[in-house]
């Protein structure tokens, strides 16, 4: 998570590179916060609480549509370092006939995002915002502003690093999992639950996508190691709740730090906030659900 959240960091600080950036606290709460609205809300809704969270600590207007184009190039090197992974599993671990069109389909995303990502990066010294443009428009331009660390290689390079390590830290603590249910397997074949697990949830059809997740590491442990079903659920369950945990337990820290619940982050801003730069006043606050209810104040 810390790694990860520097890599974030890392792609903010290009995005605003004439402006004041935040905090690394700010940046990790803001993580912390989307991580505990992804475990708990459909959707994938912890993306938007995240811009939504550390908005409010942006003294720019229109911080957040560049803020969203941050998470898109974030998500882009989380699927770089997936096509690493798999190119490790790959090479060695066995690998069920079924899930290669799988592992083939993620590998030809990660190449046509990353490429989309690179083509439609800028930065403030290529163009300046336009008078006139519509609100889609000015949003659209903000948002591949926030793309700008595809034109810095140094940047890029760092964001990369840090997501690559973040990705390792996992592997080994599905590695360390594994052993903990008494799945004794080499390493490669954490690494073939980890890549499985994550195109199970790819695509959130429910919360967790339960019983899909567990299915996914339970099915390549049966029919590549001998592992027996009823083990590989259990560990399904037992990884998934770790993981899940984590990022509630952390997550719960990082809301009452934001002086924020639950219900408020299911009440994201939309694209309107994302203006082009007028002087005119700073984006609002996530709105409370009660208003007589005063808001708790944190300092930066």
């Amino acid at each position: 998570m810390l790694v990860r959240a520097l890599a974030w960091r890392t792609v903010i600080v290009q995005a605003f590179p004439s402006q004041p950036n935040p905090s690394f606290m700010l940046v990790f709460s803001a993580f912390c916060v989307g991580l505990f609205a992804n475990a708990l809300l459909p959707g994938r809704v912890g993306e938007l609480a995240r811009v939504a969270v550390l908005n409010r600590h942006m003294p720019q207007q229109g911080a957040w549509a560049r803020l969203l184009g941050t998470v898109f190039a974030h998500r882009v090197f989380d699927l770089v370092a997936v096509m690493l992974l798999i190119v490790y599993v790959v090479a060695t671990a066995h690998i069920p006939q079924w899930a290669f069109a799988s592992l083939i389909a993620i590998v030809a995303l990660g190449v046509i995002l990353f490429t989309l990502a690179v083509m439609s990066a800028r930065n403030e010294r290529m163009t300046s915002l336009e008078e006139g443009l519509g609100a889609v428009r000015k949003v659209v331009r903000l948002a591949r502003y926030g793309l700008g660390v595809m034109r810095a290689p140094g940047a890029a390079a760092f964001a990369l690093l840090f997501q690559i390590l973040g990705w390792v830290c996992q592997l080994f603590a599905v590695y360390a999992a594994m052993r903990a249910f008494g799945i004794h397997e080499p390493l490669p074949a954490a690494g073939l639950v980890l890549v499985l697990m994550n195109v199970a949830t790819l695509f959130p059809l429910w919360p967790g996508n339960v019983g899909l997740v567990q299915a996914a590491v339970a099915l390549p442990l049966f029919t590549s190691y001998g592992v027996a079903k009823a083990k590989g659920i259990a560990f399904g369950f037992g990884l998934q709740a770790i993981e899940a945990s984590v990022g509630v337990g952390v997550g719960l820290i990082f809301l009452a730090r934001e002086g924020l619940s639950l219900a408020m982050l299911k009440v994201m801003p939309d694209a309107s906030q994302a203006e082009a730069p007028t002087g005119n006043a700073p984006d609002e606050p996530l709105p409370e659900p009660d208003a007589e209810r005063p808001r708790a104040r944190v300092s930066g």
